[in-house]
């Protein structure tokens, strides 16, 4: 059983769910879970279009839609950052001190498969246990 559990949560993904169920079976009974969404401000060319404005708003919506999906779950903690997805969940996990990340991931794709997934990369990169969901 593991004592500090990450669960990294896409919000446009419906496995949230099923990720959650898994890490409340694999903590321990004094243990606590981490249910993190990192926000992906645009970069490139896009960004110069966007206003600060914009991903404020972008960034209160979707902790909104977070603090939704983790109502009613006892002894889930709900945290935002921004990043790149997997770098995000890799240093978060670091400095946070997790023993394990449960995270969802879907059926590659071609793409998946040459540069690798968020999930893949969190597995390669992790300084902890990982557990992979993949939705069927």
């Amino acid at each position: 059983m593991y004592k500090k559990i990450l669960v990294p949560m896409a919000l446009d993904h419906g496995i949230s769910k099923d990720t959650l169920e898994i890490a409340h079976a694999l903590c321990a009974t004094d243990g606590q879970i981490t249910a993190l969404h990192v926000y992906e401000v645009p970069r490139g060319s896009v960004s110069t279009y966007i206003g600060e404005d914009t991903v404020r708003k972008g960034f209160e919506t979707a902790r909104a839609l977070l603090e939704e999906k983790v109502a009613g779950l006892g002894g889930v903690n709900a945290e935002m950052t921004r990043g790149d997805a997997y770098r995000a969940i890799i240093e978060y996990a670091v400095t946070h001190d997790f023993d394990c990340i449960v995270i969802g991931s879907h059926k590659p794709g071609l793409s998946d498969y040459l540069i690798g997934s968020t999930a893949a990369k969190v597995v390669r990169h992790a300084p902890c246990a990982v557990h992979v969901h993949r939705d069927t």
